[in-house]
């Protein structure tokens, strides 16, 4: 990777494209170190699809651990407190488990 400097890129942006277009990654310094980052759109769009595939991953697996929990209170039969029943158990365990 190469840093380059605003001026420096706006000078000389055909070579800078150049090299980007060759797979060279293009750090443009900025100030404050809110620096930029120049790729092309393949590599763009290959780092967004990587992005939306841990998304759904982790979407996946929320669902299944949901699955999960649900039919664990269905062979239970938790699924059919009521929040007043709920309330009682929270209230229950949490004086057994402060003495």
């Amino acid at each position: 990777m190469i840093a380059i400097k605003t001026a420096d890129l706006t000078q000389d942006f055909p070579s800078v494209a150049d090299r980007v277009l060759r797979g060279e990654k293009v750090l443009i310094a900025q100030p404050k170190s809110e620096n930029l980052v120049l790729m092309t759109e393949k590599e763009y769009k290959s780092l967004e699809q990587i992005r939306e595939n841990r998304s759904n991953l982790a979407r996946s697996k929320a669902k299944e651990a949901l699955k999960k929990l649900q039919q664990q209170a269905n062979e239970s039969g938790t699924n059919e407190m009521s929040m007043e029943e709920i309330n009682a158990e929270i209230a229950e365990y949490r004086k057994e488990n402060n003495s």
